[in-house]
């Protein structure tokens, strides 16, 4: 059995004093730094297998000195274990090359490799893959997926029990350092925690019996990936507020049983559960919490154990970070989502660039598209999980050029900054008296107030790069043909759209009216969701605070139907909490006005009925119109007239559209500009159009 890993610095101290650059031994690993990137599933798979992007994914971190990255999160076991949300297949020999390339790749930047593996138990869907039921200790359905489960029998449970030690083995064959067991919310500790364990034979009751199961895993593992092979566990000690659940003090026992056996390496410490949408957002916080919620229940583990305690939630910043090491809560600590957000942090840090870190805000965006869009992206760093095409680091041009850009919003300033990092002198246009565009405007919202952070990193970077920001600028054709440029880059944004029914344009407030403060939040607000995304649910619960009566009307099935599970939840406690009244299924037909009241009339796509509000003030939330008169004014003088080459965009190539001969530049319009999106489509836009220029 392995002996518990020593917390003591390795000998070769680092020059720096800084405690994130602090080397550190994990059992037999020299690990050069305390960061890591802890176990996350971002469903860059494919056929369960960690090819190229999945492994330009974690080479990029590698290359931006964390000291270990984790992947598989969580690879699956066995066949009745199907993928939930892009899993890697451990189950399987197949993988054992794959695990070879990245590990080797990983290690060629001195950095170590480990790997999460799991069964699923009850959190996935029995309608895919081998059409299997799923299992779990006890006939209780999780909420999220929604699958009523087999209850194991005796054969089931050695069979898993033999599946754990043989993912195990082929992460040890593909050359990776050592492997991270789930613990909260899949089928390990399914046992252990009596929330979802009501068996009443000798896997069930006392806690000796609830841990039979996850003891015979561990020990099935160090059979066949050997007893040197490091083993963690990720552990929920606390399963907070969850009934029936795992409390501190029997979670810091099972922890200390597992270290007691010699089974483990070290304790990656979680607090909470995750079988609801609303319980995930705890363990996984987002912006409008605080940083590092859960540090002081993560010391007190530190307190107790030997093995080295690790830790991952909300840690978004190097000083949150530098603290979680230096007050000694932690030996190694988890920068999952900031190293999305910029794969670089240790590298700027050694360099003394810590304020050129590229934020994580906490949008939790990158959640979100794993069940919307089928892959993990951040918010505002698009080059994340596309490696093979969008580079981190912008090359330069061979040619100097001069480049003019409208608009300082998201998509303005990104292309400002990419075209400045290619060597272009560069001048950029804003109307308003300060860069920012909707993000200032979606910043206004208390829970949002961070989203500022995308638009303060973007201005330090022009600012780094000497391009020439002139604010209160309302550009003119004459304005831009007077810098004589060879790109124009048209990044105006949109103007707000209510809606298109009769009465719109004149009695319907727009959400960025009263989110700037425009125009004052009425008394009987009625908001009109037609836009179904994380504005209307912003603008809902901004709203919600301020007047004294708000009702939410939407012609879909649910309020903010867009909105992925990681965020959804606080806007509607909020709403909740504010007593807002939601009514699905109705369709915004026209207002009119009535004396002082405004009169909402709404059909019901279903029935076919119709209803009437009558309100002070009815705000409407539509997305938003292409504010396109200047790119208008400019297409006759451009060489393509506007036109862009899409097979090249997607290619990555430069745009040599012609169609003009007597043109005088090139014309291009991104972001809201060209259709209403979001940040990470705006900022797509720019980089992969700029930065072949």
């Amino acid at each position: 059995m392995s002996q518990p890993a020593t917390t003591r610095p390795a000998a070769a101290a680092s020059a720096s004093k800084d405690p994130l650059l602090q080397p550190f031994k994990l059992r037999h690993l020299n690990l050069k730094n305390r960061v890591i990137s802890t176990c996350h599933e971002p469903a860059y798979s494919e056929d369960g297998l960690p090819k190229e992007r999945y492994r330009l994914y974690h080479v990029e971190k590698a290359k931006g000195g964390c000291a270990m990255t984790m992947i598989g999160g969580s690879a699956t076991v066995d066949v009745d274990s199907p993928q939930a949300f892009g899993n890697l297949r451990a189950g399987t020999d197949a993988i054992i090359p794959w695990f070879k390339q990245l590990s080797d790749a990983v290690h060629a930047y001195d950095c170590h490799v480990m790997c999460q593996i799991t069964h699923l138990g009850r959190r996935t869907n029995w309608n895919k893959e081998n059409w299997l039921p799923v299992v779990a200790p006890s006939a209780l359905r999780e909420p999220a997926h929604r699958s009523f489960p087999k209850v194991l029998e005796d054969f089931e449970i050695e069979r898993i029990i033999k599946a754990y030690g043989a993912g195990a083995r082929r992460c040890r064959e593909g050359g990776l350092d050592g492997i991270e067991i789930e613990s909260y919310g899949h089928l390990f500790d399914g046992f252990i925690s009596p929330a979802t364990n009501k068996r009443d034979d000798n896997y069930g009751g006392s806690l000796e019996n609830r841990m039979r199961f996850p003891m015979a895993v561990l020990q099935e593992i160090r059979r066949q990936a050997g007893s040197d092979f490091i083993l963690g566990v990720r552990l929920a000690i606390d399963e907070d507020d969850l009934e029936d659940g795992i409390k501190f003090a029997e979670g810091l026992e099972v922890a200390r049983r597992f270290q007691d056996a010699g089974l483990i390496d070290f304790v990656n410490v979680i607090k909470g559960h995750i079988e609801s949408d609303e319980a995930i957002t705890h363990v996984i916080p987002v912006m409008g919490t605080p940083a590092a919620p859960h540090l002081d229940m993560v010391r007190k583990v530190k307190e107790t154990l030997t093995v080295p305690i690790l830790h991952a939630a909300r840690i978004a910043d190097v000083a949150t970070a530098r603290h979680a090491v230096s007050s000694g809560a932690v030996d190694l600590i988890g920068m999952t989502r900031a190293h999305m957000a910029d794969p670089h942090i240790v590298a700027k840090v050694m360099r003394g660039e810590e304020t050129r870190i590229r934020p994580c805000v906490g949008a939790g965006y990158c959640l979100d598209r794993l069940y919307q869009g089928g892959e993990a992206l951040c918010l505002h760093n698009p080059s994340t999980g596309r490696e093979a095409t969008m580079s981190h680091v912008i090359a330069p041009a061979a040619r100097k050029k001069r480049v003019v850009v409208v608009g300082a919003g998201p998509a303005g300033l990104e292309a400002a900054r990419v075209s400045a990092a290619r060597g272009h002198q560069v001048t950029l246009f804003e109307a308003a008296q300060h860069p920012g565009g909707q993000v200032t405007i979606a910043a206004k919202a208390p829970r949002r107030k961070e989203m500022i952070g995308i638009i303060d990193w973007l201005v330090g970077e022009i600012g780094h790069l000497g391009v020439d920001l002139r604010t209160g600028v309302f550009a003119e054709p004459g304005d831009v043909a007077a810098l004589n440029p060879d790109i124009v880059v048209i990044a105006t944004g949109g103007v707000p759209n209510p809606g298109f029914f009769p009465g719109a344009e004149e009695l319907a407030t727009t959400t960025w009216d009263v989110l700037s403060g425009q125009v004052a939040v009425g008394d009987n607000v009625l908001f009109y969701d037609d836009e179904g995304g994380i504005e209307a649910l912003s603008t809902a619960d901004f709203l919600g605070t301020r007047a004294k009566s708000l009702e939410v009307v939407t012609p879909e099935r649910l309020h903010g139907v867009d909105v992925g599970g990681i965020n959804y939840p606080a806007f509607y406690t909020s709403l909740y909490r504010s007593k807002v009244s939601t009514t699905l299924n109705l369709r915004l037909k026209g207002l009119r006005r009535d004396g002082n009241q405004i009169v909402a009339s709404f059909h019901n796509d279903y029935d076919k009925s119709t209803v009437e509000r009558r309100v002070d003030q009815v705000v409407a939330c539509h997305g938003s119109l292409p504010a396109e008169e200047l790119y208008f004014g400019l297409k006759d003088g451009s060489r393509n007239r506007g036109e862009i080459d899409q097979a090249a965009l997607i290619e990555c190539r430069p745009q040599a559209v012609a169609t003009n001969p007597a043109g005088s530049y090139q014309l291009f319009r991104v972001g809201d500009a060209v259709a209403a999106r979001n940040i990470h489509a705006a900022i797509y836009d720019s980089l992969r159009l700029c930065s072949v220029f």
